[in-house]
C-alpha cells in the first residue's frame, strides 16, 4: 500500500470546478506528462508526453478546450503544466471528464495522478504520491491499468 494525498474536500461526487473533491470511481490511465529535464522515465509503460513551458491545461468550463491541453499563452482560465515546484515532474492523466466532458455543468477539469508535496498536504482534487513511490510504480502500470478511488 502506498501513502497518498487526496483533495482537500475528500472523496465524493464532483460538484464542479474548484470544489476540491477527488472523484469516486474507477478511471483508466490515459498517459503521462513528464518534465524530461527533471526525471528519466525510460522504464515507463504508459505513453509519455514531455511538458514544455508552453503547455497548459484549460480549466474554464465554458471554453471549447475545457479539460484539454492548450498552448500558452491562452486567453481562458488555465493551469500551467511547467511548474516551478516538482508536483508535475510526472503527471498521469486519469480518464475523469476527459473522454466524455461535462462542459455545461463544469464537472471539474483534469484529475491528475502526480507527485505529492512534503507532508502529503491536500490537493485540489488530484491523487498524489511521493516521487520514490511514483518511480517504483511507473514500470508496473500501463494503459490497461485502472485507478480505483473510494
Amino acid at each position: 500500500m502506498l501513502a497518498c494525498a487526496l483533495g482537500r474536500s475528500g472523496i465524493g461526487i464532483k460538484r464542479g470546478e474548484g470544489d476540491g473533491i477527488t472523484p469516486r470511481g474507477s478511471f483508466r490511465l490515459l498517459g503521462a506528462m513528464i518534465r524530461a529535464e527533471r526525471i528519466d522515465l525510460r522504464s515507463a509503460q504508459l505513453d509519455l508526453t514531455r511538458i514544455l513551458p508552453s503547455d497548459g491545461w484549460c480549466d474554464a468550463p465554458g471554453d471549447r478546450n475545457y479539460n484539454r491541453p492548450v498552448n500558452l499563452p491562452y486567453p481562458a482560465s488555465h493551469e500551467e503544466l511547467c511548474r516551478s515546484d516538482h508536483l508535475y515532474d510526472v503527471a498521469i492523466v486519469l480518464d475523469y471528464n476527459v473522454s466524455q466532458r461535462l462542459t455545461a455543468k463544469g464537472g471539474g477539469s483534469a484529475i491528475f495522478f502526480h507527485l505529492a508535496r512534503d507532508g502529503y498536504t491536500p490537493t485540489e482534487g488530484c491523487v498524489a504520491i511521493s516521487r520514490r513511490d511514483m518511480l517504483w510504480l511507473l514500470p508496473r502500470i500501463d494503459s490497461k491499468t485502472e485507478m480505483v478511488i473510494g
